[in-house]
Formats: C-alpha cells, sequence, structure tokens
C-alpha cells in the first residue's frame, strides 16, 4: 500500500513538471486557446473607449474592434482581449502577441518605423475636462494661475504650458481616474488629455464634469498592426469605412459618450481611412 502511494505521488510529480514546461512553451497550453480566434489589444482603465467591466469589455474602441473583426469574421466569441497599456503596444505587435491594437493608440511616424497602422477611424483633438458648473475656463488660454492635472508621462499638460498659459501649475497622477478625482475634489482647476477620453470620464461622472470642447490639436487614433501587412490594413480600412457608411460609427461615439454634449470634431470626423495601404 506504501509502495502504492509513493509511486503515486510520483506521477503527479513528473505529471506537473510535464505541465509546467508546457505551460512555458506554449501559452493555449495553460490558459485560453487562440487557436482560430483573433487576438485585439486594448485599455482595460480608459472609461468611455477601453474599460473591463465585471468581466466584459466595453468603449468606442471596443465596439470599433468588433465591428472590424466581424468584417473578418470572427463572432464576438471568437475575440481574445488583451490588455495593451502604452509602452507595450508595439512590443506586444512584434512579438505577435496581438493581432491588432485599438487602445487610442496615434499614428505617427516614429511609430511607424517599429508597427503599421490602419485607420485612422477616429481623430482626437486635445481638449479641457473642468467641472460643469465652472464658467471660467473655456479654453487652454484661460489656465494661467489654474492647476492642471495630466498623466504621467504624457506631454499634454507641456503643450499647454508652452503654447497658451505660461503661468498655469501642473500637477501628475498615474491615471486619468485619478485626475477626475483631484478635478472632483478641487485640488485641480482642470484636466487634459484626447477630448473623447474626457468625454468617457465626463459621461461616468454622472453630469459633474464637462469637456470645454475647443480642441487645440489632432491626435489620428489608428489599428495598431504587425509592420507591413498591407493586406490586413486594406481590409481593416474597408470595414471603417463601412461602419462609417452604415452609421454604426456615429452610434458608437454617441453611446460610448452618453449624457454629454461632446461631438466630434467634424473638421476631421469622421475620418477616411487610408493609411497602411502601401508597403
Amino acid at each position: 500500500m506504501t509502495v502504492t502511494n509513493t509511486m503515486k505521488r510520483r506521477v503527479m510529480r513528473v505529471v506537473a513538471a510535464l505541465a509546467a514546461v508546457a505551460c512555458t512553451m506554449s501559452l493555449a497550453a495553460c490558459g485560453q486557446d487562440e487557436a482560430g480566434k483573433i487576438r485585439i489589444g486594448i485599455k482595460f482603465d480608459q472609461p468611455g473607449l477601453g474599460f473591463k467591466k465585471s468581466g466584459t469589455y466595453v468603449g468606442f474602441d471596443v465596439d470599433v474592434a468588433k465591428y472590424i473583426a466581424k468584417k473578418l469574421g470572427y463572432s464576438e466569441d471568437e475575440i481574445i482581449w488583451k490588455e495593451a497599456p502604452s509602452k507595450q503596444r508595439e512590443a506586444m505587435l512584434q512579438n505577435g502577441d496581438v493581432d491588432m491594437i485599438l487602445a487610442t493608440y496615434s499614428i505617427t511616424d516614429e511609430r511607424k518605423k517599429a508597427v503599421s497602422f490602419a485607420g485612422p477611424y477616429f481623430v482626437a483633438g486635445q481638449d479641457l475636462l473642468v467641472r460643469k458648473d465652472d464658467q471660467s475656463i473655456n479654453g487652454p488660454e484661460d489656465l494661467n494661475g489654474k492647476r492642471l492635472c495630466s498623466v504621467t508621462g504624457s506631454t499634454s499638460a507641456a503643450t499647454v504650458k508652452e503654447k497658451f498659459a505660461s503661468e498655469v501649475q501642473l500637477m501628475e497622477q498615474p491615471g486619468y481616474a485619478e485626475c477626475a478625482t483631484a478635478l472632483f475634489s478641487g485640488i485641480v482647476d482642470a484636466v487634459t488629455t484626447d477630448d473623447i477620453i474626457l468625454a468617457g470620464l465626463a459621461s461616468a461622472s454622472r453630469g459633474k464634469l464637462r469637456v470645454v470642447g475647443k480642441p487645440f490639436t489632432q491626435e489620428y487614433y489608428g489599428v495598431g498592426i504587425k509592420k507591413g501587412d498591407t493586406k490586413l490594413a486594406t481590409k481593416i480600412n474597408n470595414a471603417i469605412a463601412d461602419m462609417i457608411q452604415d452609421g454604426s460609427w456615429k452610434k458608437a461615439v454617441a453611446d460610448n459618450t452618453a449624457g454629454t454634449d461632446y461631438t466630434p470634431d467634424v473638421r476631421y470626423n469622421p475620418p477616411t481611412p487610408s493609411e497602411g495601404e502601401d508597403a
């Protein structure tokens, strides 16, 4: 009996060791099976854009990603959502961890050295978020002597200080939720980043915050893909064009900014998706 139990324990140890080796060799072997599915990177912490909520994913980026995936032949249950923090996006695409990324990912020449883009699917603009009853701030020029919050590592606040209000007081927080909390409590007078991100925060505030609505930069949001994949870029661009054409794009913007007065800058939206089709 003792010999039998000893053998069982040895077998279990061998099985456990083999499983550990399998996990190091293949993600699918010890987790989610990715065969026949599409892996999409999004933000998990941006209300209105990419937000993980009770095991589901919501936001404008999520809605656009679902539409694109459907056009590519994938149902919603064939999408594997992966968190794509800003600093990891290029590496995730280069390493093949995801097939595409929709995560307020601005198309820039510097990023195109490492990855390719389809799109754009939205043109955001840097704007300001203020308390709803504060009528003293109507643009970046009104921020002299005021306290302005932005996220650590962002250049948004520096842009305001350099170009519009040299006497603004800058405050950094690790995330936009923290900036919004500081705005609620009166620690700062405004928050700055892309307008659609601010609109998501305003929507989540239940009417306590508002977007000023005077964007002063342009950020072209693209779908990040592996460098040089022109065929995929063309398919994605066709899907975005269809989404705009059939009204789904407009509905997604409205749904994810509900309760605010936010409207995208009509000078640039909806955009014409043509990025990435040339090698």
